[in-house]
Order: structure tokens, then sequence, then C-alpha cells
């Protein structure tokens, strides 16, 4: 199994042609706005304030917020990521700070919407949902009908649950470097980070790796351009250890290397989807069965009797995120997912011997609530606008990915 580039996912409405056209023309384009988990209770020493964001991912807003304030960034709490090209409304929290002094805060791509105080910290996952409103420009001219059939079979089916590209870093191969960190090959870890240039990799980033790779780690440190923190770090680091890469790695943050793990979990995750992709809303003997209500998950024994209820969305077959603690499937299930983390070249021994890999199950597939589709326009032209809400955790990307069926509307949250 090749993890240097994502896995290929195929469409569960394949036989359902996509509309084209391109998404996040403009920022306006993708307008998301997140569902809390609880409203603030208008009482307590932390301060809840709703902002709008145009362009600015959300660690950018928190050091903008922080920075007025004259606090640190860390105090800010947060429910989820934002992405940058988009218009984004969330909370967040701070304590013990005047609200009004949070309501004078302004920046023409940054403004605070509302404040109010509660009694802890937003942390998280401290959150319900997102509502998104899309508008994809220059699609198919019959798109409309054929958007509403296939937003017709998701909302019947669910939505490949698919971790998206973002989750495998710009070059793809965030997996790859992850089962290099599993299996304490540090060189190859290192080697992924910092050389092996490829196709995605230009001008001074293309130099660094380069000359990385012939083992010119001061010269690499000095090419990689100063908003590559990792890399530069990573190449001091070998020229400070004479190459030995197992001492370079450990400058690597513990959070940032698990999530390279976490991508090479994604990956596999996304192996298991793709071969099971006809039959996501079909429960098998053996199964580990999502119930949507809670989390919660059990070994399915008798497939017949528990398929109304996946019928009616209430259960979902799931897939692994291997690890140590995962609930593991049985029957045909389970020899499917041994065989791809085998092929994977993971052992679960080796999974084991790493602590903070709890692993996890993930449902198959998601559904898309309050789905609505119209033909618009407005200054900058026509335009389709799609609109829908998704629970904490699931991508606006795979519902764009199986309605556009185009490269070019495959990119953010």
């Amino acid at each position: 199994m090749d993890l240097r580039s994502p896995i290929p996912c195929p469409f569960l409405t394949a036989d359902l042609p996509g509309i084209g056209g391109v998404i996040k023309r403009y920022n306006e384009d993708f307008e998301v706005e997140e569902i809390p988990l609880y409203e603030p209770s208008g009482e307590g020493t932390h301060v809840y304030f709703g902002i709008e964001k145009n362009g600015l991912s959300t660690p950018q807003a928190v050091q903008m917020i922080a920075r007025a304030l004259r606090r640190d960034a860390r105090e800010i709490g947060y429910a989820g990521m934002k992405d940058a090209h988009a218009v984004a409304r969330q909370t967040f929290s701070l304590e013990h700070v005047d609200p009004d002094a949070i309501q004078r805060l302004s920046w023409p791509a940054l403004r605070v919407l509302w404040t109010r105080r509660h009694t802890n910290k937003l942390k998280m996952g401290h959150l319900r949902g997102n509502r998104f409103i899309i508008q994809v420009r220059q699609a198919d001219s019959d798109a409309l009908p054929r958007v509403q059939a296939i937003l017709n079979v998701l909302a019947r089916r669910g939505v490949p649950n698919y971790f998206g590209e973002q989750r495998f870093g710009r070059r793809g191969d965030n997996a790859a470097v992850g089962l290099a960190v599993l299996r304490s090959d540090f060189d190859e870890a290192v080697a992924l980070v910092c050389g092996r240039p490829g196709p995605a990799d230009t001008g001074d980033v293309r130099t660094a790796r380069g000359l990385f790779d012939r083992g010119d780690f001061g010269a690499a440190f000095a090419a990689w351009p100063r908003g590559s923190q990792e890399q530069r770090r990573l190449c001091a680091a070998m020229q400070n250890s004479r190459g030995d890469a197992s001492r370079a790695w450990r400058v690597i943050d513990r959070k940032l290397a698990l999530l390279y793990v976490s991508a090479l979990q994604s990956a596999l995750f996304n192996r298991v989807l793709a071969e099971r992709i006809a039959t996501i809303d079909r429960l098998v003997d053996g199964d580990v069965a999502w119930k949507h209500a809670n989390g919660a998950s059990f070994l399915v024994e008798d497939a017949a009797a528990e398929q109304p209820r996946c019928d009616a969305f209430e259960i979902s077959p799931s897939g692994p995120l291997f690890g140590r603690k995962m609930k593991a499937a049985q029957g045909e299930p389970g020899r499917s997912e041994s065989r791809v983390l085998a092929e994977s070249g993971v052992t679960m021994e080796q999974l084991a011997e790493h602590r903070h890999v709890q692993g996890a199950r993930r449902p198959l597939r998601f559904r898309p609530e309050d789905c609505r589709a119209d033909q618009g326009t407005d200054a900058r032209g026509p335009c389709i606008r799609i609109s829908f809400a998704l629970d904490s955790g699931c991508y606006a990307t795979t519902v764009l990915r199986e309605i556009c069926k185009a490269p070019e509307a495959g990119t953010g949250p």
C-alpha cells in the first residue's frame, strides 16, 4: 500500500453526473456557522463572544484578539477550527475580561457579533455541528436537478465519511510520515518532512528539499521559508546531531507527531470505507455498529434484525481508527480490516507500543440535515447555492465532492 499519496475515494453516487463548477472562488462563496452544543448562561467569570471572520484561519483570529487585549492566545477557548478561505461565524471564550472591551474590537476581516457570560472555558469539541451555505460557480447549465438528485440519495443513504485531503497535508504524504514514526524509522520520517522534492514543491521549498537530500542541512535550513518552522527546526537539529534522525525527531512537538500518526489512521479508515462504499448503509454480521444518538458502538450478531435501525439512520456500520483500545470487528468485516492493516505494513504490536494511539471506531457514513439547493445570482454572476447542516466532525468537503465530482470543488472544510 502506497501511503505517499491519499487513498482513492470512490463516489457513492458514481451513477449520477456531477455539476462540475468551482467553490471558494471568493471567501463569501463558503459560509459556515457553528451550531453550539449549549448556550452561555449569562453568568460566570468567562465571556463567550461570537465572531465573524473573512479570509482568516481560526489561529490567526485568536492571535489578533489576544494581541489587542494583551492576553496569552492560549487563554482563548474555541470549539472547532474553521477554514481561512471562507466567511465563518464561531464562538470564542476568555476569562476575566470586560465584555465591552471585546465588543469594541473590530478589523476589516474580523468583527465581534455578541458577548455573554458563562461558567466555563469553551473547549475543543463543545460543538453540536456546523451549518453551511456554499455557492458553486461555473457549474453545468442543468446543475440544479442534478444537485437535487444527488442530495436525495445522500439524505437517504448517507454521505461517505471520508477524511478530507487536508488531513494528509499539502503533499499528501502525512500518512507515510505517520507510518515511519510507528516503525521508529526516523530517517524516513525526517526525509519525508524535509526532503524528497515532488511535483507540488516549487521555488525555495524545492531548493530546500534538494539541499536536505544532499546532506547540506545548514543550507537547507537557510533555504526553507521562515513560515516552514517544522522543517527549519528539523534541519537545524539534523545539523547539530550530525545527521542523527532519531535525535533530530525529538524537536518535533508531541501533538504534531501524533497528527502524523492520526493521518495514517485516517488513510487506513479511508481504504476500508472505499472497499465498502457500495454497502455503507447495509449491516453485515460482525460489523461494529455506530449509534448516532450517542456515539456508542456494539457488535452486530444478527444483521437482518438490526437492518431496520440502519435504514432509519439510527445506526451505521463503522470503520477502524486502528489503535490498542479499538473495538475490533468480527467475521468478514474483521477479516477485511485486518487485511488493510497488514497491507499498510503496520502491526497491532507497533500500535500498542504507542500509548497515546488509543484507537476508536468511526461511522462509515453521516447524514446531512436541512439540505436545500437553488439557482442564485449575485454581483459576481450566477451560481448554485447549496445549504445543509452537519454534525461536528463531519466534512462539507465530502458532500461537495459527491455533488460536483470535480477536483476544483474538493478543497476546504
